[in-house]
């Protein structure tokens, strides 16, 4: 999948262990995905964005919130005065699902 795909894609309600991916799945949409990986955790995506000051990095947050709430899937934020940690990940799967990834396409596509 390519991250334009990825980003044209919208996000459908998974519940359940099958809408779980396998590690060749995740290792294939990580590839449309620079800069993003799987945390430690195995269970979630991440990626840190840095951003000039305070401004900027509030002004991130906010349209990734919209994004969130558009997709109804939310990620963790961890935020600081220049940075912003996101975390993605599918509770009601136990793990990594196809929303994730549909996420993270959208927010690479607001820094383009």
């Amino acid at each position: 999948m390519t991250p334009e795909t990825l980003a044209q894609s919208h996000c459908v309600p998974r519940s359940g262990r099958e809408h779980a991916l396998d590690r060749a799945d995740i290792e294939r949409l990580l590839g449309a995905l620079p800069g993003w990986n799987v945390a430690d955790d195995g269970q979630h995506i991440e990626k840190q964005f840095t951003f000039d000051d305070f401004h900027r990095t509030m002004a991130f947050v906010n349209a990734v919130a919209w994004i969130a709430h558009r997709e109804d899937h939310h990620p963790d934020f961890e935020v600081g005065y220049a940075r912003c940690v996101l975390r993605y990940s599918t509770h009601d799967v136990g793990g990594l699902s196809l929303n994730d990834f549909i996420c993270a396409a959208h927010v690479e596509r607001l820094l383009t």
